[in-house]
């Protein structure tokens, strides 16, 4: 879905997943200041938008997903995934309650699989789920904004800042009083600051969710269950993730960032030495530099220097081995 905010001046399209919104407006490094310093917003109007109505929605979502959300009050954002029977992550959801629809925002393109699994597990209970993607759009409002929230528009509240869901007919009207605009490249270099994991980024087909963190924030330990419930039991309990997220400091004489994909391997090593990793999302930072999200090994030792392709790597833990 193409947003309309790309005819702003400036405005560079995005590619790959986040198609459909701007890049950039001009100034990468600008744009990431301003967002850190709670101003500005940023267009996530591509990302699928799903709507629970009826009276057992956080009963029956309690059911299916990793998070503890029976007694979800109103207004408090939460984060929960559905995960495949073998434990790998298949669905992230970004939801809030307002007291009679829990909203929930995810990748784009991803609502319509997620909107198929919830519906043949409705069964008995009274629930109703729409995709809301066409007529609502998720604007990013930065931690300290005091951008003004218009009235009605249902607001998930984060540390990170404030997510809103926009009638999308709205949006155009919003972004020209809410300051000035952010390309998803800025909100991404934040949120690899930030070591926040993303579906189909930091995450493959075998991804677990101990390996990114994601234990605490989106998967609760001590609920009934749910799909998958059992691997995450037992990695918990009984056992160590093969893998490990790690944040990188890459060097910046080098011109090129590595992309996501480019393999790891230690410094010591040969050109040709063994791959003990990979890198997940790369982004420039307006004070850090060239970083990066990755995946190691679990035994890859945390103070080991690394070479991302030929680029050498510094790593910060994020998930202890």
């Amino acid at each position: 879905m193409k947003s309309p905010l790309l005819t702003l001046p400036g405005a560079v399209p995005a590619e790959g997943v986040d198609e459909g919104v701007a890049a950039h407006y001009g100034d990468l490094f600008r744009e990431q200041r301003a967002l850190a310093d709670g101003t500005g917003f940023v267009d996530l109007s591509h990302r699928g938008v799903v709507a629970v109505t009826g009276e057992d929605r956080l009963a029956w979502l309690h059911l299916l997903l990793t998070q503890h959300v029976s007694d979800l009050p109103a207004g408090r954002a939460t984060e929960a995934l559905i995960l495949s029977a073998n434990g790998h992550i298949e669905h992230a959801l970004y939801l809030v309650d307002d007291g009679g629809t829990v909203w929930a925002h995810v990748e784009p393109g991803t609502q319509e699989a997620l909107i198929a699994y919830l519906e043949s597990m409705k069964f008995f209970y009274k629930v109703e789920v729409a995709d809301r993607t066409a007529d609502t759009a998720v604007v990013h409002l930065p931690a300290g904004s005091i951008a003004e929230v218009p009235e009605g528009v249902v607001v998930r509240e984060t540390p990170h800042g404030r997510d809103l869901f926009l009638p999308r007919a709205d949006l155009e009207a919003y972004a020209a009083q809410a300051g000035p605009p952010a390309g998803i490249l800025a909100h991404e270099a934040l949120r690899v600051e930030q070591h926040r994991p993303r579906l189909g980024f930091e995450t493959d087909h075998r991804t677990i969710p101990h390996e990114l963190g994601w234990i605490g924030s989106a998967v609760h330990l001590q609920k009934g269950c749910y799909r998958g419930q059992e691997t995450v039991a037992r990695v918990q309990n009984l056992g160590k993730p093969p893998r490990r997220l790690v944040f990188l400091h890459l060097d910046g004489s080098e011109v090129h960032l590595p992309v996501a994909g480019t393999e790891l391997r230690l410094a010591e090593d040969s050109p040709d030495g063994r791959k003990i990793g990979f890198i997940t999302t790369s982004a420039r930072h307006h004070e850090l530099g060239p970083v990066a999200l990755a995946l190691v090994k679990r035994n890859v030792a945390v103070d080991a220097p690394l070479v991302a392709g030929d680029t050498a790597a510094a790593q910060e833990v994020v998930v202890a081995p």
